[in-house]
């Protein structure tokens, strides 16, 4: 009785009623697939989190405390570098969760329950989409904005550990690069190095060899690195003359390194901790630059060949032989210049930075189509058997970028397809992996 009052009060037919009821469930539906995705995301991203976090994170902990830096910096050097691993482990997360959570909506016949109801696989398809788009724009967020702030503030706190303690960039049978020598040392015993080679430059010139057979560090208290050297052996000379050169032995020697020299060697800003934004404009202004080096090499040939021609004209054509075939082979090589400059291998780099900045963040989309497909072929056990296939799933296309980003550099691949090739791959497997399933009902 109660139905049919409230059938009177509603000023639509009875089919609006059905209509509405059947639209209400279908939000409530969608609501709760889409908070159980969240959940398994939830508990896949920690799960990638945490894998990452001891790879790359714990690693470069435990070298800066073993040098006994003060734990708050090191727990700052962690926070800071935590963008990287969201933006890395969002995407993995989002295709082990949502195996799991539509594995587990199959094995316990949920998904045939609602196919019985008369609902479609839309009602299951929707939500997931959703869920992928927003957890790739999160993960683009976190690598296109949080990273690059991230990787500053690591920047400026790492420079301030090495000025405060110096010896960080020194240890035992290492080669350390910095800007203005070279310094390789041999194995530490009893806080001394044994044997160390430096090599440098003076400033007017010249080249400098020093060894000692052992060394220590000295705190000076303004942040340069002093290097006190035992049974020293110096030459010293310039390059472009032969014989002069000095040689010297010393008991003792102070050797000191600017801490500007350490720092600026320590830390520097690739495309991957920049905006992509920022690393557009760079490769922008590469390519102009090597466009003006093009028409440089260019205009060269084009003048060659005028200068060529006036000789020919004035019928002195024998007599140039040698200078003709010369000519050519200067354009051959002016030419081949020109061709390795577009294949420059920084801007291939810096291109195949920019294409996967959006092609790893957005891979959470790019699967969600196969894993929804995948999760509904689940009978039992349908979360661990979504968990494993998500995670040889996961190596799989990690294994498919790094093949992407090797053919891009070094076989000069486009970097568009090398890095979006797996996403495009994934895509095109859900479809068909969709397209089976609906047409097989």
């Amino acid at each position: 009785m109660v139905f049919l009052v409230q059938n009177a009060a509603l000023p639509v037919k009875r089919g609006g009623v059905k209509t509405g009821l059947r639209h209400r469930r279908s939000k409530t539906i969608f609501f709760y697939l889409t908070r159980e995705l969240f959940f398994a995301f939830f508990v896949c991203f920690l799960f990638f989190f945490f894998v990452f976090f001891v790879n790359q994170l714990l690693l470069m902990a435990q070298a800066i405390l073993a040098k006994r830096v003060p734990l708050h910096q090191v727990a700052l050097l962690i926070l800071y570098s935590t963008p990287a691993i969201i933006a890395m482990a969002s995407p993995f997360a989002c295709l082990t969760g949502t195996l799991m959570t539509i594995g587990r909506l199959s094995s316990d016949n949920e998904i045939l329950v609602l196919l019985a109801s008369g609902f479609s696989y839309r009602l299951v398809f929707t939500p997931a989409l959703v869920v992928g788009f927003l957890i790739s724009c999160f993960s683009f967020f976190a690598n296109d904005i949080l990273l690059p702030a991230g990787t500053v503030q690591f920047s400026k706190l790492y420079r301030r550990i090495l000025i405060s303690s110096p010896a960080l960039e020194l240890e035992a049978n290492s080669v350390k690069h910095l800007k203005k020598s070279v310094v390789v040392t041999g194995p530490v015993l009893e806080n001394a190095i044994r044997d160390i080679l430096i090599i440098d430059r003076t400033n007017d010139g010249e080249r400098r060899i020093i060894t000692a057979k052992e060394a220590s560090l000295e705190d000076t208290g303004d942040g340069n690195l002093t290097i006190n050297l035992g049974e020293v052996f110096v030459k010293s000379g310039k390059e472009n003359l032969k014989r002069n050169y000095d040689y010297a032995l010393a008991k003792r020697v102070k050797y000191s390194i600017p801490q500007e020299d350490i720092v600026q060697a320590v830390y520097s800003v690739g495309p991957r901790e920049m905006s992509s934004v920022d690393v557009r404009r760079e490769i922008k202004t590469k390519e102009s630059a090597l466009l003006d080096a093009m028409e440089g090499e260019y205009r060269k040939i084009t003048a060659e060949e005028a200068g060529l021609e006036n000789i020919l004209r004035e019928g002195r054509g024998l007599a140039i032989t040698d200078h003709f075939f010369s000519t050519l082979s200067d354009w051959r090589y002016s030419v081949q210049t020109a061709r390795d400059m577009l294949n420059d291998r920084i801007l291939s780099l810096y291109r195949l930075e920019y294409f996967k900045k959006f092609a790893i963040p957005f891979g959470a989309l790019s699967f969600v189509l196969a894993a929804v497909s995948i999760g509904l072929m689940a009978s039992k056990s349908g979360q661990t058997v979504g968990f494993i296939i998500g995670i040889c799933i996961s190596v799989f296309y990690w294994v498919l970028i790094l093949i992407g980003q090797s053919m891009g550099t070094r076989l000069g691949f486009s970097p568009f397809w090398s890095m979006w090739f797996p996403n495009i791959l994934f895509i095109a497997a859900g479809l068909g992996l969709t397209t089976m399933r609906i047409f097989s009902k």
